[in-house]
């Protein structure tokens, strides 16, 4: 059985520095580009070579030692070079590539090899390689100054959760982050890391540094996806702590309510505008993302009569629905008349689970 390695080969053609010369150090808080093309094993370039490449550019190495916990273990001494001082995403068109990024402030400042691992895939191929032709070290002569930590946000399954929503117990954690200068995940500063904590539990703290990826062909913004798990039903608060590049630090909190997935519950059904002279849209909340619903609302006035039936079926990846428009039309295209309504909401899910809520609508 073949080792599924990648086919192709990633050569580094310039490193240079934040005034474009090329450079074989570098700095702390310097910016840096680096510049490459996927070849073949004859090196040279394939220029049908179109999709996306992601560098890891890791610090120099570190000794560490074994545990020897077993009583016929002696403890052994290694290197490994695992701290990660930028973690990209780039576009490769026509076999070439080209990536730039700040070094974060927290490197072991003493010059030593680093190293730029590399993985690379087209729609029909892929390619891998290293390169520790370099040095890392020291710091810039003109460093990158802020004074501000970088954006958060934060969303529980998907971009559409909304503080105080509820959840499943094993929801994703979405975490976007923004910065002038890009996000410090090298693991190398006490007090540094990227973390998040649940419910103040400081004792358990989730370090995300590996987890951080940054967007497409951008150094100063990415994103975590970090999959939480076993959470118990109830109110939580997630906290979360990130540091930019220069070690100036911005904390957010986001609250949430975990419901058991043993059945379908809905929370937070509602219409808006409402009151709504032309024109509303219905949304809600559940606890069973990555679910396919069946959607039923019926409209009635406030002795009874049904006025409107409207159903429709959503694939929903996070908790909250997509709008599910309503022109304030009956079942025959006539403009109802102003008035309170009533409307009662049913879901039905893929197991056929069922959940219902009834609200009220005005129309002006």
């Amino acid at each position: 059985m073949l080792i599924n390695v990648p086919f192709h080969k990633v050569k580094t053609t310039a490193i240079l520095d934040e005034n474009q010369h090329a450079t074989d150090t570098v700095k702390a808080l310097s910016k840096i580009t680096v510049k490459g093309e996927i070849t073949n094993d004859a090196g040279e370039t394939l220029t049908d070579f179109n999709g996306n490449i992601y560098p890891s550019i890791f610090d120099k190495a570190v000794k560490q030692k074994t545990l020897g916990q077993d009583t016929d273990s002696p403890i052994v001494e290694f290197s490994s070079q695992k701290n990660i001082l930028f973690k990209g995403n780039a576009t490769v068109t026509n076999g070439k590539f080209e990536f730039s990024f700040y070094v974060p402030k927290d490197i072991n400042f003493e010059y030593g090899k680093g190293k730029i691992s590399y993985y690379a895939a087209s729609e029909n191929d892929d390619a891998g390689s290293y390169y520790n032709n370099f040095i890392i070290g020291g710091i810039s002569d003109n460093p990158a100054v802020s004074n501000k930590g970088p954006e958060i946000a934060l969303f529980l399954n998907d971009e559409k959760f909304v503080p105080g929503g509820i959840t499943n117990p094993d929801p994703v954690l979405i975490m976007k982050l923004k910065d002038e200068y890009g996000i410090n995940t090298t693991g190398n500063g006490i007090g540094h890391d990227l973390v998040a904590i649940l419910d103040n539990n400081v004792d358990k703290q989730m370090i995300l540094n590996n987890f951080y990826l940054a967007n497409q062909d951008s150094y100063n913004s990415g994103a975590v996806r970090y999959q939480l798990n076993g959470l118990a039903p109830g109110n939580h608060t997630l906290k979360v702590r990130a540091w930019n590049i220069c070690n100036v630090s911005s904390e957010t909190s986001i609250d949430f309510v975990v419901k058991s997935d043993d059945k379908l519950e809905l929370a937070h059904v509602l219409n808006y505008p409402n009151p709504f002279t032309t024109r509303t849209a219905f949304y809600f909340e559940h606890n069973q993302p990555t679910e396919t619903f069946d959607i039923l609302i019926h409209i009635y006035t406030i002795s009874g009569k049904l006025v409107k039936t409207i159903t429709e079926r959503q694939t929903i990846m996070g908790n909250r629905s997509d709008a599910i428009e309503w022109d304030g039309r009956d079942e025959y295209g006539d403009k109802i008349g102003k008035g309170v309504y009533i409307y009662r909401l049913t879901v039905r899910n893929s197991q056929g689970k069922k959940a219902d809520k009834i609200e009220k609508i005005t129309i002006l």
